[in-house]
């Protein structure tokens, strides 16, 4: 009889990348101050919170949160549609419904369940709801939860769209639900073209503005503000736990649409509403959003000075116009040492792989409240770091690059076709940690870059992908018979090595790395 926890047991990959001093997840941090972090007794600048305006740790933000604990209680200790709905939640729906520019608004305890909720109460039987692929996780648990058919089309593929649209019932209710700003790579919804397919085809479209909420936009409306299209959003959902600096979400539409979601979805009914000091705090940073815009022009400021200097050091940015930084590296062993020895120069960023994104990078997420020194501190690290794992070259590749960002007045948006920054260096063009790479470093590193090199072995055997199946064919037919051996023996000589070695240094402090929470 098979046992259901088995797997749990026999998964190593996680206890094997601990090993191996590369774990980048749950990383317990000591102290807070918005910009820096203290983990392990060593201060990071944090370059990876989504925290855009700073308003976290904003003192006017933090104390509406302290009052509302006092007037309220810790917690409402009930669902919205029982005992749960005090007047502060009342206040935040009517609040966001007229900053949205829409009928009513409904507040939910977390942006995840806003989007687990909203999307099963609306698609029904019958109905369709179409994806793109690369939408945040919520957005899928929701399309799981819903009794209607789902239709994932290619990311940003208008085309593809369309090809599922046009093979839709006409009795069928259509949804179109997108990411405003698609959270790993920074890059925007194709929002005008699909306004133009969801009229056509009498389809509605929601747009999870979590990363745009506070940032897109003339008046940080969000992405449908960006491209003129906000009023042809039939649901704009956000979360308040980035540029909001709290919990929560959103969903703001039409009344009687907000309405049927508020008695029908199972996370409104059957989940606490947010307590009471995350109403408030939403609250008040809403209220600092509608006054000071310079926030806003500070953030967009930082984040054209951060993309523009990384093209010109050699790295990739593409394809993202947002303050999202997404530094291509291309191979995931690479990516995971990368971000080891940024975490060991003091940079808090996070390691993405796929399948969330097409190519494996580190991203970085700058705030407003970064001073001109941590930015520049912070772009002196990727340099150096960059430079030593072969990810660009020592000499820089360029002395102009042109960055199109999407900030407010900025026409349209850099697609990813656009804006190329070739760099001689870049890991799908060249093995990394080869021997030439090697030599131009310093002699007193050479035994850090082997090590590098024996760990790149041992994760590459664990993470055989189609690149390196296609690059093994290329061997003699004698060695290509003998590829799983050649796995395995790569696996078992490293694990040897490595539990020889015993820990890198600072590993028993594994840190760990923000998923995109909504």
């Amino acid at each position: 009889m098979a046992d259901l926890f088995e797997k749990c047991a026999q998964w190593k990959q996680v206890q094997l990348i601990k090993l191996a001093g590369h774990y980048p997840y749950f990383r317990v941090i000591e102290q807070h101050d918005g910009t820096e972090v203290v983990i392990g007794g060593k201060r990071l600048i944090m370059a990876c919170s989504n925290n855009y305006l700073g308003l976290a740790q904003d003192p006017r933000v933090r104390e509406a949160a302290a009052q509302a604990a006092r007037d309220w209680g810790s917690s409402t200790c009930g669902s919205r549609l029982a005992n749960g709905t005090l007047a502060l939640h009342d206040e935040l729906d009517q609040k966001l419904a007229a900053f949205l520019g829409k009928e009513a608004a409904a507040t939910f305890s977390t942006g995840f369940t806003t989007n687990l909720g909203t999307i099963s109460a609306l698609v029904e039987r019958h109905d369709l709801v179409y994806a793109d692929r690369q939408v945040h996780g919520s957005i899928v648990e929701g399309i799981h939860a819903c009794y209607g058919e789902a239709k994932r089309f290619r990311h940003n593929n208008m085309e593809d769209l369309e090809r599922h649209l046009v093979a839709a019932p006409r009795e069928a209710g259509k949804l179109i639900v997108v990411d405003g700003v698609y959270s790993a790579e920074g890059d925007l919804a194709d929002l005008p073209r699909i306004v133009e397919l969801k009229k056509k085809h009498g389809a509605r479209l929601m747009v999870d503005e979590a990363h745009g909420l506070g940032v897109m936009g003339r008046n940080g409306r969000g992405t449908g503000e960006h491209f003129g299209v906000h009023e042809d959003v039939d649901l704009i959902m956000s979360t308040f736990s980035k540029s909001l600096a709290s919990i929560g979400g959103v969903i703001a539409g039409r009344a009687d649409v907000i309405n049927w979601v508020k008695h029908k979805a199972r996370s409104m009914i059957f989940q606490a509403s947010m307590v009471p000091s995350a109403a408030a705090g939403a609250l008040k940073a809403l209220e600092i959003i509608q006054q000071e815009p310079e926030r806003r022009e500070r953030l967009w400021d930082i984040s054209e000075r951060v993309h523009r200097e990384l093209r010109l050091m050699g790295f990739d940015t593409r394809p993202s116009v947002t303050p999202v930084v997404p530094i291509a590296v291309g191979d995931q062993a690479l990516n995971f040492i990368f971000w080891r020895k940024l975490t060991d120069a003091g940079l808090f960023v996070s390691p993405f792989t796929k399948p969330a994104v097409e190519r494996d990078c580190v991203r970085a997420v700058f705030m407003a409240t970064h001073t001109d020194e941590q930015v520049e501190r912070a772009l002196e690290i990727f340099q150096r770091c960059g430079r030593e794992v072969g990810i660009i070259p020592y000499e820089r590749p360029h002395t102009r690059v042109e960055v199109k960002m999407a900030r407010p007045g900025a026409d349209g948006f850099t697609s990813s076709s656009e804006d190329a920054v070739a760099t001689a260096a870049r890991a799908e063009q060249a093995e990394p940690l080869e021997l030439g790479a090697i030599l131009r470093n310093h002699a007193d590193s050479l035994r850090q870059r082997l090590d590098d090199a024996a760990e790149l072995l041992t994760w590459r055997a664990l993470n055989t992908d189609g690149d390196d199946v296609r690059r093994l064919a290329q061997l003699p037919e004698r060695i290509w018979t003998q590829r799983h051996r050649i796995q395995n023996k790569l696996l078992s000589m490293g694990m040897n090595w490595m539990s020889r070695r015993g820990p890198r240094r600072g590993a028993e402090a594994s840190d760990a790395t923000e998923a995109d929470g909504r």
